[in-house]
Formats: C-alpha cells, sequence, structure tokens
C-alpha cells in the first residue's frame, strides 16, 4: 500500500478532492443542460399553440370580417416567427448571437404595428362591419388563459439564462394576452352592440402596446406584466 496514502498525504487528499467534487461537477453540468432543453420545449409548446391560434383566428376573421381579429392573427404569426428566432439558437449551424435575435424579436413588433394599422385604416375607409364570431371568442378566451403563463415561464428561464431573445418573445407572450383581452371585448360587446366602428377602434388601441413593447423586446427588457 503506498504510505503516503496512508498518512494522508497528496495522493490521498487528491483522491478525496476528486471523490468531493465529482458529484458537485455532474449536478452541475446537468443543471446547465436541463435549462436550455427546458427553454426548448417551452418555445416547442409556444410554436404548436401559437399555429393552432394562428389558424382559428385566421378563419374567424374571414368568417366575420373583424380587422380586429385579423390584427390577433397577425400577431400569431409574428409570436411564430419569434419563437421560431429562440428555437434557432438550438442549431449551432443556424444559431443566432442572443443581441441579433433579440433585435429581430422586437422588429417582428414595430412590423406588426404596422400591419394592424394599415388594417384598420383600411376598414374604416370601407366602412364595413364586423360580424358576431363565437370562434373568436372561444380562441381568445384560450390565449388568454395560456399566454400569461407561457410569458411568465420564458421570463423566469430568460432571467435564469441572460438570453435577451427569450426575453423578448415573453414580452410578446404578454403582449398575445393583451391583445387577446381588447379584442374579445370588442367581439363580446359586437355581440350585442353591433357597432361599426368598434372593431377598428379596438385594432387601433392595440398599436401604442405594440410599439412601446417593440422597443423594450430590442432592448431585452421584461415588461411590467410578464
Amino acid at each position: 500500500m503506498n504510505p503516503l496514502a496512508e498518512q494522508g498525504g497528496p495522493l490521498h487528499n487528491r483522491a478525496t478532492m476528486q471523490q468531493t467534487t465529482e458529484p458537485l461537477m455532474r449536478a452541475a453540468t446537468s443543471q446547465v443542460t436541463a435549462v436550455p432543453r427546458r427553454v426548448f420545449l417551452l418555445q416547442i409548446v409556444t410554436v404548436g399553440w401559437m399555429l393552432v391560434e394562428l389558424a382559428a383566428s385566421a378563419i374567424a376573421a374571414y368568417r366575420s370580417h373583424s380587422v380586429a381579429l385579423l390584427a390577433f392573427g397577425s400577431d400569431s404569426l409574428v409570436e411564430v416567427l419569434s419563437a421560431t428566432v429562440v428555437l434557432l439558437q438550438f442549431r449551432p449551424g443556424a444559431r443566432l448571437s442572443r443581441s441579433r435575435a433579440a433585435r429581430l424579436c422586437g422588429i417582428l413588433l414595430y412590423v406588426l404595428a404596422g400591419i394592424v394599422g394599415l388594417i384598420a385604416i383600411g376598414s374604416m375607409l370601407q366602412k364595413s362591419k364586423a360580424e358576431k364570431s363565437i370562434l373568436g371568442i372561444c380562441i381568445t378566451l384560450g390565449a388568454l388563459v395560456v399566454m400569461p403563463i407561457l410569458a411568465e415561464l420564458k421570463r423566469k428561464l430568460a432571467a435564469e439564462t441572460n438570453d435577451r431573445a427569450l426575453a423578448a418573445d415573453a414580452v410578446q407572450s404578454a403582449t398575445c394576452a393583451y391583445l387577446a383581452f381588447i379584442t374579445l371585448a370588442s367581439l363580446a360587446i359586437q355581440m350585442f352592440f353591433p357597432l361599426q366602428w368598434l372593431d377598428p377602434v379596438a385594432a387601433f388601441c392595440a398599436i401604442p402596446i405594440l410599439i412601446v413593447e417593440g422597443r423594450r423586446a430590442r432592448r431585452g427588457e421584461h415588461c411590467g406584466c410578464c
């Protein structure tokens, strides 16, 4: 037997230190790999839900001629793109820097604000009136339940990983909940009071939210709601 090991020499101390640090290193490595996996799964859920939301709102907007629902569907499309931007960070060949991904997510919100404004103006000029939409009410009500949960989970993971793109995506998820509330309120009122101006006004109400949150998203900031 090695006398140095018997006397607590350097070899013994090194072996003891290795036995102590190895479990800690394995635990730390496991935790590091678990966080990206959680982000990946969260974004997969987001994309899946947003595709359902996009399809339902597009069908509802077409049937009811609702510009507010069309704006809501446009947000769903941007949210899909935003979640995809975050997912691209997991592909080595198509990896985006976090700052560039965050800026891209913010720009998508600016694009959405422009789309909403143009559609709302066109609706008012054509004097088109939205019809009742049960499907629109159901999908916006579902978004009011799902999106705040997703936004909160993304906010926590973004703070944990210091991922600006994920923080920007959390902002967009929260913005989607805002738009869902505005659209749902418009559709609910339209059920009882079919006012011609109500639908485009509801769309206009979403524009300031989109601009403010777009600026915050570009900076990778968290909004107060999430």
